[in-house]
């Protein structure tokens, strides 16, 4: 069964940082990253990683967060820095293989004083 296990969610400060860690048990992955949907808002892309190492980021994220990948561990994380409100949402991991492309369950992370 595919699984992408995300955590690391969780409230934080303005100014703070979280790192949110996906987990697959998918294998050959061509591109895995993360996503994030605010309520009333469609799901916007933060950050991929491609199989070479390549990474894009989202304009709004560029210079706060960094995307990164354990080849050995089939981990992707993504580290946030200098968290805004507008950073808060449900964040999502997604994978995309030869077989299709997989979605995690989602974590909160909100971003309030």
């Amino acid at each position: 069964q595919v699984q992408l296990v995300e955590s690391g969610g969780g409230l934080v400060q303005p100014g703070g940082s979280l790192r949110l860690s996906c987990a697959a048990s998918i294998f050959s992955i061509n591109v895995i990253g993360w996503y994030r949907q605010a309520p009333g808002n469609q799901r916007e892309l933060v950050a991929v990683i491609v199989r070479g190492g390549s990474t894009n980021y989202a304009d709004s994220v560029k210079g706060r967060f960094t995307i990164s990948r354990d080849n050995a561990k089939n981990t992707v994380y993504l580290q946030m820095n200098s968290l805004k409100p507008e950073d808060t949402a449900v964040y999502y991991c997604n994978a995309v293989s030869a077989m299709g492309s997989y979605w995690g369950q989602g974590t909160q992370v909100t971003v309030s004083s």
